[in-house]
């Protein structure tokens, strides 16, 4: 059994759609999708043996691995493939991750080959495409998916659903990769870090993600294992651009700089991560986080910012959530204690995961978020564009954002690293968000259990919970 932190009513089992930390975990276990990304975060394959592309970019194919089943025992095909990159492409309601590709695939030309063949045919090069095909959003289902009931070729195949509080799932014995060791797999949600954790001490689950930082030594001596891993994932404050007083941008420069990076991580990470300088994407190649000034708290300067702005007396709402993940509340706390020596005046507003993620989800005018490792293409096309679907900041840049669609074409690595690093410049000079810190990983799992490794790309080992095994008491 395994504790997710968060959760609630708009909980999905949705391949394509996932939003949550327990609609993550979940999605990991029922599905699976062409690449992947191996624990040092390099592209590796999955449902896809090998995969190739075209001069400039506008023709993929991918060859299927043989032999994998769906959950109700049919043959995974190319077919399938068709009918899952036509469902995440629905140009009415695109997956997030499949945004960019619903604009420029050729649906007509694309398609199956032959059973274990698949070729995408795009009308524009995309670069970066198999970047994209190993999201975990973009699993592969077959033509007839129901996400109601829905049918996978992941490790383990769905039983039972209860949105907000407990997924039952029961082993694929047919998985073409390993066979889990385990029966079952049960996900509970937890809205509360100390019911968490007392499960994990009870017994009751065997595993928690985003285990509070300053419980990673204590928990050793109670039972249980911290498992910590480096990551590129970010907990920003989130402000909307586009509404005053933050349309100012020396105002949320300000902002950034009332930020005392070093204590955020030392305390609300508890020294489990480290400094960023308001850029995402560390693992990119093309990252220039650490080659701009780096920020640090400037309570001078911002008090300056904010007389220019006519804000002398700034008062903001931030809005936070345990939902969000380790150390958000606690850094969104902390956040005012050093806003308030600026004289901005921050009022915390802690509030239920579901009502966090529910209607006024991407709308809150200053809040925070979590993001797990992305390259930096990506990651923008997720959150930075004007249509892109988790635009928190509500950023709206157009040389910035023909940047991004020039990298998206360009296939000449140093180029598209040129284009990159420059939009990156943008972001760091205009953009909405205030990314702090990288947090690590920081999960648990108890002495009966055994398999979990450090992965970069998401917690408790990227939820492949097939790989853990029951450790032989005898």
């Amino acid at each position: 059994m395994h504790g997710a932190t968060g959760g609630g009513l708009k909980d999905t089992l949705d391949a394509h759609f996932p939003v949550t930390v327990p609609d993550i975990a979940r999605v990991r276990n029922l599905y699976e999708t062409l690449l992947r990304y191996s624990p040092e975060y390099e592209i590796e394959p999955c449902l896809a043996e090998s995969w190739e592309r075209n001069a400039d970019a506008t023709v993929w194919t991918f060859s299927l691995r043989r032999g994998v089943t769906f959950h109700d025992g049919r043959p995974f095909t190319a077919d399938d493939v068709a009918a899952s990159v036509l469902r995440m492409c629905d140009p009415e309601q695109p997956s997030a991750y499949a945004l960019t590709i619903s604009k420029i695939i050729d649906r007509e030309s694309s398609g199956a080959l032959d059973e274990h063949t698949y070729r995408m045919v795009l009308t524009s090069p995309y670069a970066v495409l198999d970047q994209t095909m190993a999201n975990y959003t973009l699993g592969m289902v077959p033509a007839d998916y129901d996400p109601d009931h829905p049918i996978g070729t992941g490790p383990f195949r769905y039983e039972s659903f209860v949105p907000g509080q407990r997924s039952l799932f029961v082993r694929h014995t047919d998985h073409w990769e390993r066979t889990a060791d385990f029966e079952e797999l049960v996900i509970l949600d937890f809205a509360d870090d100390a019911a968490k954790v007392n499960a994990l001490l009870a017994g009751q689950v065997q595993s928690v993600d985003n285990l509070p930082r300053y419980l990673a030594g204590a928990i050793e001596e109670q039972g249980a294992h911290a498992l910590v891993s480096e990551s590129g994932g970010w907990t920003p404050f989130t402000i909307r651009v586009d509404q005053e007083p933050f349309s100012d941008v020396r105002v949320r420069q300000a902002l950034r700089l009332v930020v005392d990076r070093q204590e955020m991580i030392d305390q609300a990470f508890s020294g489990f991560g480290r400094v960023a300088n308001d850029l995402y994407a560390p693992f990119d190649p093309a990252y220039i986080g650490d080659e701009l000034p780096q920020r640090v708290q400037d309570i001078d300067e911002a008090k300056s910012l904010l007389k220019q702005a006519g804000q002398e007396d700034l008062q903001v709402e931030l809005v936070t959530s345990s939902g969000i993940g380790a150390g958000a509340v606690e850094s969104a706390n902390l956040f005012a204690q050093h806003a308030r020596k600026a004289g901005i005046d921050v009022r915390v507003n802690k509030v239920d995961s579901s009502i966090f993620y529910g209607d006024q989800y991407l709308s809150w005018p200053f809040a925070q978020d979590f993001w797990e490792t992305r390259m930096y293409l990506l990651q923008a096309e997720a959150c930075a564009l004007s249509d892109s679907p988790y635009n928190e900041t509500h950023f709206s840049h157009p040389v910035f954002e023909q940047l991004i669609h020039d990298a998206q074409r360009e296939v000449d690595d140093a180029k598209r690293r040129t284009l990159l690093q420059d939009a990156q410049r943008i972001e760091y000079e205009e953009g909405g968000l205030v990314v702090w810190g990288f947090k690590s990983h920081v999960d648990a799992y108890s002495d009966f259990v055994t398999g979990f490794e450090p992965v970069i790309e998401m917690p408790m080992s990227g939820f492949r919970f097939n790989r853990a095994s029951p450790v032989d008491e005898a």
